[in-house]
C-alpha cells in the first residue's frame, strides 16, 4: 500500500477530514504489519499532529514497533522522545507494543 507519509510541516495545511483519512489509512495498513505506518503513526502522535493529540507513549510505542522491524529513523525518534518521558511511561509504552506484536502474530495465524 502506498501511503502519503505523514509529515508534521505539511499537517497543518490539511482539513481534519484528510487528516483523519490519512490516520485511518496508516491504523489499516498498521494492522497489516506496515513498517512505514508505524513509523507515520510515531510521528502523527509525537508531534499532535493531523487530528492526533500529542501522546508520547503512544509514539513511543509506535516507534518501537517500527525500529522493530529495522526502521533505522524510527530507532532515532524513539530515543529522542524517551528523554521527555518516565520510566514507567516508557514500560507502559513497552507493554502496548508488545501487546500489539501478540494480537499481529494471532492475526497472521
Amino acid at each position: 500500500m502506498d501511503l502519503k507519509g505523514i509529515d508534521a510541516r505539511s499537517a497543518s495545511t490539511l482539513n481534519t477530514a484528510e487528516a483523519n483519512r490519512i490516520i485511518a489509512q496508516c491504523l489499516a495498513a498498521a494492522s497489516q504489519g506496515e513498517i512505514t505506518a508505524y513509523f507515520d503513526l510515531g510521528v502523527a502522535y509525537s508531534t499532535g499532529s493531523h487530528g492526533m493529540e500529542c501522546d508520547l507513549i503512544e509514539a513511543h510505542k509506535w516507534f518501537n514497533l517500527a525500529a522493530s522491524k529495522g526502521h533505522e529513523e524510527a530507532s532515532w525518534c524513539r530515543a529522542d522522545i524517551s528523554e521527555e518521558m518516565t520510566a514507567r511511561e516508557i514500560a507502559e509504552a513497552q507493554r502496548q507494543a508488545r501487546e500489539w506484536l501478540a494480537n499481529e502474530r494471532r492475526r497472521a495465524a
